[in-house]
């Protein structure tokens, strides 16, 4: 399959993506590291209101393979978690970017972005990993 990486996202190297709208991040995992997982059984989230730094551990996500951490791109306040990945986390492998999002973050510090890849630097990162 291959992966695909919409050009309106910013990008980390631990895998990844914000779509910033206004203040507000939505974060997720990109359909790369969702294929590298495998089925995602399981998704553990912060809390609405809980305050995130950029690089820290945010929650988790566990598949048949591995269980990985996620990691939040910028730093601020939880204000929404997508509740539908709780009952259905195979969204995440299914729709990484739409139904499959993880965390909103109303941002502190949006500079944070400057250091996020484009589409087009974490593809070329990502080609070299597979």
């Amino acid at each position: 399959m291959a992966n695909h990486f919409p050009h309106d996202l910013k990008y980390s190297d631990s895998h990844e993506y914000v779509r910033v709208e206004g203040d507000e991040a939505t974060m997720g995992v990109t359909d790369f590291a969702a294929d590298q997982l495998g089925d995602v059984v399981f998704v553990e989230l912060p809390s609405v209101g809980q305050r995130v730094e950029a690089g820290e551990s945010v929650g988790s996500i566990e598949s048949v393979k591995a269980v990985s951490e996620l990691y939040a791109m910028v730093s601020g306040e939880v204000v929404a978690t997508n509740s539908d990945v709780d009952s259905s986390p195979e969204l995440v492998n299914e729709d990484p970017y739409g139904d499959g999002w993880l965390v909103k973050i109303r941002m502190s510090n949006p500079q944070e972005l400057d250091r996020a890849m484009t589409a087009d630097i974490y593809s070329s990162l990502v080609s070299g990993e597979q």
